[in-house]
């Protein structure tokens, strides 16, 4: 296949471009004006080739034509900055609008692509308790929600040009250098771990190793298409995962985060990413018989953790 990947430079997208590049695919990377000066004086003969790609402009380079499949996971990250008036018009501008420019800008290619891979977040169906989340389940509520749902209806729009469109909802995605496992292990290797808030929240998570096998399978797979949940059947309570992760790593787990401190400290941020609970099962990926390598939360940190 030909693929052109957006966010090639991210944590999925470094990782993403390893695999596809092993996989024998061509591979090209959507380059917006911000990477290319990053990249100035770094050349690499073993880099995949770049199609300019500037979304404020909302202009495409003609290369793009030749790709069968449009892999789409450029974003500012969700978590890297309290969530101020300006950053979360960021955050909306990196995914909704940079998504509908490019969505306009592959329609008007000669050739637009077949096949329209976007990321998504499992976000969109907000705080629900304990409550079973399927891909039929209604979003939810707060900037999370809203900004998932918005951004899913502009990656929806590639299909006006034809293309089989498929809606990636990630949940916590697990990986030794990266993501959120980085952040969430150095409390516990410096002992001071323990649980967020209440710990009965559900925390859903998913092994990168699987997010990258399931872009690979939403691209080969016809019969995949919509909002797919990417996610591990087997949710846990952040009590539970702070147990799991404590024991990984042959730590204590005892020293709970309070609520009012991380709200303090983050703001609106810490309700949404860290205190909220969201109970997702991945059934579409389990109605299609797709086999995630990785389904005990144990095994996953052990192998991620290389412990």
């Amino acid at each position: 296949m030909r693929v052109l990947i957006s966010g090639s430079t991210g944590f999925i997208g470094t990782a993403l471009l390893d695999a596809f590049r092993q996989q024998g695919h061509e591979i090209a990377r959507l380059i917006r004006p911000s990477t290319r000066r990053r990249s100035i004086g770094r050349s690499n003969t073993l880099e995949p080739p770049s199609v300019a790609w500037d979304p404020v402009a909302g202009t495409l380079g003609s290369a793009a034509t030749a790709a069968d499949v449009v892999v789409h996971l450029a974003g500012a990250s969700i978590a890297d900055g309290r969530w101020t008036a300006p950053r979360k018009q960021l955050l909306i501008d990196s995914r909704v609008a940079a998504t509908r420019h490019l969505v306009n800008a592959l329609a008007h290619l000669p050739q637009p692509p077949k096949i329209f891979i976007a990321a998504s977040a499992i976000g969109f169906y907000g705080d629900r308790g304990d409550e079973q989340l399927t891909e039929s389940s209604e979003a939810g509520h707060g900037f999370l929600a809203d900004s998932c749902r918005a951004w899913e209806a502009e990656s929806a729009r590639a299909a006006e040009f034809g293309a089989r469109v498929v809606l990636l909802r990630f949940g916590i995605i697990l990986a030794k250098r990266g993501g959120a496992l980085s952040r969430m292990v150095l409390p516990f290797r410096l002992g001071v771990g323990g649980r967020i808030g209440s710990g009965r929240q559900w925390m859903s998570w998913v092994a990168l190793e699987d997010v990258v096998g399931v872009v690979g399978y939403a691209a080969s797979n016809s019969a995949i298409s919509g909002p797919v949940n990417v996610v591990s059947p087997h949710p846990v309570r952040n009590a539970d995962f702070a147990a799991i992760l404590g024991r990984a790593l042959h730590r204590p787990a005892v020293f709970p985060t309070p609520a009012f401190a991380l709200r303090l400290a983050l703001g609106e941020m810490a309700d949404a990413l860290l205190l909220s609970s969201q109970r997702v099962l991945p059934k579409k990926l389990e109605l299609l018989g797709y086999p995630l390598l990785y389904q005990s939360l144990d095994e996953t940190l052990q192998a991620v953790l290389g412990l």
